[in-house]
Parts: structure tokens; C-alpha cells; sequence
């Protein structure tokens, strides 16, 4: 059965690709992950008529979006022919939250590594959900109060228009609001690819739209996948709420018995290394709270999820590739991105920093590195005045305190260097000298740019 390995490419050879593709998920599609292989930046990997894999290539490794897209008697086969045309064009390759460990077409297995678990509902029992939780009922009955209503979009208000700006404008506030980078593969928000398959609903408040819920399909199953469930930062509590009730009884409605909200990822039985992993990585994301909040909701039950990939591969390095698939362009980059997003634990860093840095100004001789004590003294002053006011702004944030700060820091950052240019470089001694004069030149300059991005991204809704 011949393969062919196709990469992203646009205009229309890409886009046949992608339709093709459309084809086999509404034909095979069995998982959650698979209407999402149909997201901007898959390539693809045809086996004969009826097989492929969507997947993201990181430059080192082919990572595929859950299992096959096939008939289960051609899985094994479509797997074996994977991993040999990644290894044939010299790639590491994995299979990410598949529901089931894969085999080759030998029969041999692939080691199968558990990263969490989605939760499963059957709709028609949402109603006896509702009624034996009162906390669910009272977040409805919130929403509903302050006015929030649902609706689904109408076919129409898919295309460019009034109706779906605000739908963006909602996204890019949602997504503005969080701590790291934005992300791709499997966690992209596109709510309007493929209108004719999926259906939107929108939470409105006195006429605005304050969330939406992005559902798609698992078509092999007859079940739906509530892909983006996204609320504006200012929405009234209750607003997903409302969301996911909407959309339990819409699935209902069209005899379905078979929905999720897809991974919790890091949740579940887990190796130690990867509870250890979720456990230190809580201060940039809170996996334990996203498997709480996704389990407020009662879920009937919870299906794991896997990471499988060749023998012959460490599971590290391939929980490495992952990774990289869902950080667009290295994880290099997306940790720069995120860093100058200025999460909560970098401005506690700047905060906690400044002291023993402080302490050093203070101690350091004055005519060496100051020319006169009166200089250095001021520096501390302004150093000591920086870092409560960074402490400050962790207790209580508020965006006049946070421009005021990254003015200041922004200045200290320009004064610093000039001082260094015109003061220090001409009376450099060691190559200590060099290593002190630039850490004080870039700590400010980068604790500036983190404020602002601070000030744009997480405090921007203050």
C-alpha cells in the first residue's frame, strides 16, 4: 500500500491535502484529536485511500496528533509505515494523546507513556447531573442573573462580520490574560474553521459577547469535543457554565452520548518523573486546577490519554518533542515569549532579586564603581524604593503602579548604561570588571521589558 508524506504547504495543493484529510476524519475520526488534525500548521501523511496521520513537524521529530485516522484494521500498518518514513527522512516520531497503546504491523508494541486524562460525559444525563449538584446549579443561576444568556452562531455569523470580531476580540483577551505564550498543535483557538462541521456558542450580557464554546466533532463515535471553552476576563462568574450546559443539551438533542472537554494533561496515574514535572511547573500552569475545574462538572468517567512512540526512542526526548510541537518555533522562543509576558513567579524573581543585589550596591566601594558615595547611596535609595514597589505590585496589582514601576526601571536601565559607557569601560581592570558592568546593564533592561510586557499581557485587564 503505497504512503506519501505530505507537508504543510499553502494555496491550493495544501489545501486539497487538508480536504482529503477532512474526508478520512468524518470517515475514521474515533478520537478527540482527530477534527483537530484539521488545525493550521498540521502536514500530513497519506497511507494508500483510506490512512493518514496528522502531525507537526518540530524539525527533529514527526509529532502525530493522537492515533491514525483509519479503519481499525489498517492502525497498525498506517503506524508501522509512520515511524519508517520518519526514519527514512531522518526524524524521531511519537504519537501524542492517543486513547489506546499502538502496535506496528508486526505486532510489536510501542512503549506507551500515560500524560493525563479527558473526561467523558454521556449528555442525555446532564440533567441528573444538574440535580444532584446544587454548586453547578447555583453557577447557572449566577450567570442567568446577571444576565448572561446562550445561543449557538448562526451559519451566517460564521463569516467575517460584527458577530465574529467580537468572538476574536474575546479570544485575543482570554489568551492576552494568561501567564505563558500563546500555544499551538492541538491547542489552537479557531473557532470558525470548517463552519459547516462544528458548531459555536456564545454567552452575551446586555447585548456583548463574554464567552464562547467551540464544539467539534468525533464522527465515528456520533460524539462531540467542546475544543475552546473561552471566556472574556470580566465575563460574571458562571459564564463557561452556562457554556457547557448549552452545548450538553444541544449534543442531546441530536442523540448523541458521547462528549468531552479533552486533556487534563499531567493528571491521572503518572510516573513519578512526570508528577514531579506537574507538580514544579504549577507557577507558570496550573495542571492540577484545570483537572479540578474540568472536574467540577461530573464527568461520567476518565478516559487516559498516551504518548507512544519506538522502542528505541527515550521517552524523555520524546516528551521533549511534544513539547516542542506545542510551543511553535522552539522551546527556546516560547520561553522568551513567555518570559517577557511577565508571569507572576518572573515579577516574585525580579522582586526577590533586588535585595541581595541592593545589599551588594551598598557594600561595594563607592569611588570604584560610582566615582562618589552621594551616587551610590541614591542608587540604593532607588533600589530599595523599586523593590517594595515590586512587592507591592504582587500584593496588590494595579496598572499605575506597574507603569510607574517599569517607567522607573526603564530610566534606571538608559542611566545605567550611559554610567557604565562613560564611567566604568574607560576604568575596567579584569574580566570580572566586564562580567559586573554587564549584568548591570541587562538585569534592568531585561526587568523593562518583562514590566511592560506585564503591563500589556497579564495586568492588562486592571
Amino acid at each position: 500500500m503505497p504512503s506519501e508524506p505530505r507537508f504543510r504547504r499553502e494555496g491550493p495543493e495544501g489545501a486539497a491535502d487538508r480536504q482529503r484529510a477532512l474526508a478520512l476524519v468524518l470517515r475514521h475520526g474515533f478520537e478527540a484529536t482527530s477534527f483537530q488534525a484539521l488545525e493550521s500548521g498540521c502536514c500530513y501523511f497519506f497511507h494508500g485511500s483510506e490512512a493518514c496521520v496528522a502531525y507537526v513537524d518540530t524539525g527533529g521529530a514527526w509529532v502525530a496528533a493522537g492515533s491514525p485516522i483509519a479503519p481499525f484494521r489498517a492502525r497498525a500498518e498506517t503506524v508501522s509505515a509512520f515511524l519508517s518514513a520518519a526514519q527514512s527522512a531522518g526524524k524521531r516520531a511519537c504519537f501524542f494523546a492517543t486513547e489506546q497503546p499502538l502496535f506496528g504491523a508486526r505486532g510489536e508494541a510501542l512503549v506507551t507513556l500515560s500524560i493525563g486524562e479527558q473526561p467523558i460525559w454521556d449528555p442525555h444525563a446532564w440533567p441528573l447531573v444538574l440535580a444532584k449538584h446544587r454548586s453547578l446549579r447555583e453557577q447557572l443561576r449566577r450567570a442567568r442573573a446577571k444576565g448572561v444568556s446562550t445561543r449557538a452562531l448562526t451559519r451566517r455569523e460564521y463569516e467575517p462580520g460584527e458577530t465574529r470580531a467580537a468572538i476574536e476580540r474575546v479570544a485575543e483577551r482570554w489568551l492576552g490574560g494568561r501567564a505563558m505564550a500563546p500555544m499551538g498543535f492541538l491547542v489552537s483557538v479557531e473557532p470558525f474553521a470548517y463552519a459547516s462541521e462544528r458548531c459555536c456558542f456564545v454567552a452575551e450580557q446586555d447585548g456583548c459577547i463574554v464567552g464562547f464554546a467551540g464544539v467539534i466533532p468525533v464522527p465515528a463515535r456520533n460524539g462531540w469535543f467542546i475544543e475552546d471553552l473561552v471566556r472574556d476576563p470580566k465575563a460574571p462568574n458562571g459564564t463557561s457554565e452556562v457554556l457547557v450546559n448549552e452545548a450538553m443539551r444541544w449534543a442531546a438533542a441530536r442523540g448523541s452520548a458521547w462528549l468531552t472537554l479533552g486533556l487534563a494533561p499531567l493528571s491521572g496515574e503518572l510516573t513519578d518523573t512526570l508528577r514531579r514535572i506537574s507538580r514544579h511547573a504549577r507557577v507558570l500552569y496550573d495542571f492540577a486546577g484545570l483537572r479540578a475545574y474540568k472536574a467540577k462538572f461530573r464527568p461520567d468517567r476518565w478516559l487516559p490519554l498516551y504518548l507512544c512512540h519506538p522502542p528505541s526512542q527515550p521517552a524523555w526526548l520524546s516528551l521533549l518533542d511534544a513539547l516542542s510541537a506545542f510551543t511553535q518555533g522552539g522551546l527556546l522562543r516560547f520561553s522568551w515569549r513567555t518570559l517577557v509576558r511577565g508571569p507572576t513567579v518572573v515579577l516574585r524573581a525580579l522582586a526577590f532579586l533586588l535585595v541581595p543585589w541592593t545589599i551588594s550596591l551598598a557594600l561595594v566601594p563607592s569611588e570604584r564603581w560610582f566615582r562618589a558615595a552621594s551616587i551610590k547611596w541614591a542608587w540604593v535609595c532607588f533600589d530599595v524604593a523599586l523593590a517594595l514597589g515590586l512587592f507591592r505590585l504582587l500584593r496588590r496589582p494595579r496598572r499605575a503602579l506597574l507603569t510607574a514601576l517599569a517607567l522607573a526601571v526603564s530610566a534606571d536601565a538608559l542611566v545605567t548604561t550611559l554610567k557604565v559607557l562613560i564611567w566604568n569601560v574607560p576604568r575596567i581592570q579584569s574580566r570580572f570588571d566586564y562580567l559586573v558592568l554587564l549584568l548591570a546593564c541587562a538585569a534592568p533592561t531585561l526587568a523593562a521589558i518583562v514590566l511592560w510586557g506585564a503591563r500589556r499581557h497579564r495586568l492588562r485587564f486592571l
